[in-house]
């Protein structure tokens, strides 16, 4: 059964300008410790900012999948993108966020979220499916 569905579409030049105003305010007020980590590993090859791009848009996607946006108690901060050991990107919920998919989930049912992202620049795209199971 699916519970929703969210898409994101992003500008990784917009990501870029706004790094380049805020800086660490706005990466630490957006992104968990561990994608922060993953993002900054890969400022020497340049592709940091893309990186940052896709799991703002995967926040984005989720808030829409979760049907709130980020109102009703859901932040940025409570949608953390990870990967697995074969570098699947997946989502990590807490917070309001979390409460939010408990509340949609049926009584003995899991809800499980399917993640995907990818990017052409100057453009990054998530795509997230919430699904009880």
């Amino acid at each position: 059964m699916i519970i929703g569905t969210g898409n994101d579409l992003i500008d990784i030049r917009r990501i870029e300008k706004t790094l380049d105003r805020f800086g660490m305010r706005f990466i630490e007020r957006c992104f968990a410790p561990t994608e922060i980590e993953k993002a900054e590993r890969r400022r020497s090859a340049g592709t940091h900012i893309a990186t940052y791009a896709k799991r703002f848009a995967a926040k984005e996607a989720c808030s829409k999948a979760l049907g709130t946006g980020f109102n009703h108690g859901v932040y940025m901060r409570d949608i953390a993108v990870t990967n697995d050991e074969n570098g699947k990107p997946s989502l990590t919920l807490s917070g309001g966020a979390l409460d939010r998919l408990q509340s949609l989930t049926p009584h003995g049912k899991t809800a499980v979220i399917h993640l995907s992202l990818t990017d052409e620049p100057p453009l990054a795209l998530a795509a997230v499916m919430i699904e009880a199971i």
